[in-house]
């Protein structure tokens, strides 16, 4: 049985209960519909169904809540552009394309042209 599940799926844990400590297989909730797939039989309708409306919904609820659950968008503004930003599991994020604009205004990234070094070069600067 715990062939067919994937290793994040399942894992042994020590669970206390009262003064004694003891191994036990947790299963993931991906991991009992996949067991509930694998070994399908039609008695397993009111198991799948109490796992799904009572003790998952339960699960959920009891679980700390995150500050930031879901990806958010927000939009940086600047006199020149304006750039779409994601933050997305405390880390903001920038879209591919919005790079080039923004290394185009980097100062560290900018290139003299010819002309000017040579003439600063003439100069004596």
């Amino acid at each position: 049985m715990l062939r067919k599940l994937d290793a994040d799926q399942r894992q042994m844990m020590c669970v206390q209960t009262y003064d004694t400590a003891a191994e036990h297989l947790m299963v993931s909730e991906s991991g009992v519909y996949a067991l509930l797939v694998y070994h399908y039989c039609p008695e397993y309708r009111q198991l799948r169904e109490w796992l799904t409306n009572q003790v998952v919904p339960a699960l959920r609820d009891a679980r700390p809540v995150r500050s930031v659950e879901r990806p958010t968008l927000s939009v940086l503004s600047w006199p020149q552009m304006s750039l779409s930003m994601l933050h997305w599991q405390d880390e903001p994020w920038i879209r591919l394309r919005d790079m080039p604009c923004l290394l185009a205004d980097d100062p560290f990234n900018r290139k003299e042209s010819w002309w000017r070094r040579t003439s600063r070069l003439l100069r004596g600067y």
